[in-house]
């Protein structure tokens, strides 16, 4: 596989990006489809929105809402098809999320299990 990479969506766009998937289970706010560059929209790979509404991007709860998380992907076919999807595109990839906290949110949880972390 090639670089796993992290950006918030509202980020200005680069080549270096590769290719861009949204991991967003709703769209962004405020930015429309075509100005967003996005190559995919994988929003069955984010977490449920029971699990979403309960973390609320509340950094006291991301431990637990990291194992949650890690536990639903298991089990989740959206997970496996965007493992197959990333090693298909062998170069570059670009994970993209809204969230304001770049710290703790699911595309760095995303991106530390496909890093194996």
């Amino acid at each position: 596989m090639g670089k796993i990479s992290i950006k918030r969506i509202y980020e200005p766009y680069a080549a270096s990006d590769g290719f861009r998937i949204l991991v967003d289970r709703l769209w962004p706010r405020g930015l429309k489809k075509e100005d967003a560059r996005v190559d995919r929209w994988m929003k069955e790979v984010a977490p449920s929105s029971a699990l979403r509404k309960w973390f609320d991007h509340d950094p006291a709860k991301w431990a637990e809402f990291t194992h949650w998380y890690q536990e639903e992907l298991q089990a989740n076919p959206a997970f496996a098809e965007l493992t197959g999807l990333i090693k298909e595109k062998g170069s570059a990839v670009t994970l993209l999320y809204a969230a304001k906290d770049e710290a703790h949110n699911q595309a760095v949880v995303l991106q530390g299990v496909i890093d194996g972390r």
